[in-house]
């Protein structure tokens, strides 16, 4: 599995992108690596996603040089444990408060693996307030690789839309929060991860952050409202 690898590079101090096909398609997973992705985000909590699709593309996405980073829907160890030994390269849990929590999923991820637990990336997800205000004993439990900030359950989670206007900035509330939460992991020495846009990923670089998560869709939404504007 590639997870290992990931630790490597994250370890070294490089940056990782991840992008979201949103829907499930294997072949869709393997072009956004070709086209030059790092991982592809493959979400069981809001998408389609079966665990055969899982099986599946893990496997066409790692013959292209690729990595699939699984996103259960809850803490729910059984399934957290199907979808490793379907063949993901890591899993990305949502909704962690806690050491406890945090200490569940290493657990779970060691015994579903035990003989190579150490092949797959282990992320949580950092998505509220009480989670931040955690984070100095969530980033002491050993065998979680990235601390990733939610921004979109985080700002809910304050009070505001999960997602502001195409093009516009998140509420500075939220942006300050999510700062204070890569000033946490980063004194820790950990590796911090956040949802990003194109045109955020520099600022969040600047601040420490290694990991990126990126959707696609904005992408595709700039492409087709180009083609739309020269055809008028």
């Amino acid at each position: 599995m590639n997870g290992a690898r990931l630790r490597a590079r994250l370890q070294a101090g490089e940056s990782i992108t991840m992008f979201t096909p949103h829907h499930a398609s294997s072949g869709l997973a393997a072009r956004l690596i070709e086209l030059g992705a790092d991982l592809v985000f493959v979400d069981c909590e809001h998408g389609t996603w079966s665990f055969e699709d899982v099986r599946e593309t893990s496997q066409i996405v790692r013959s292209v040089g690729g990595a699939a980073i699984i996103r259960p829907h809850s803490h729910e160890r059984p399934t957290i444990i199907r979808y490793l030994n379907a063949g993901a390269d890591g899993i990305m849990v949502p909704m962690v408060d806690n050491a406890e929590q945090a200490s569940a999923i290493v657990e779970a991820v060691r015994y579903a693996l035990p003989s190579d637990y150490e092949k797959r990336l282990v992320i949580a997800m950092i998505e509220t307030v009480e989670a931040i205000d955690n984070l100095d004993s969530i980033v002491a439990v050993e065998g979680i690789d990235v601390l990733f900030i939610g921004p979109g359950d985080l700002s809910q989670n304050m009070g505001f839309p999960p997602a502001p206007p195409f093009g516009e900035a998140r509420p500075v509330e939220v942006q300050e929060k999510v700062a204070e939460a890569v000033g946490k992991i980063r004194s820790a020495g950990k590796v911090a991860g956040t949802l990003v846009t194109a045109d955020e990923l520099p600022g969040w670089l600047e601040r420490g952050v290694q990991f990126f998560y990126i959707h696609s869709d904005p992408f595709l939404r700039r492409g087709i409202t180009a083609v739309r504007q020269m055809l008028a």
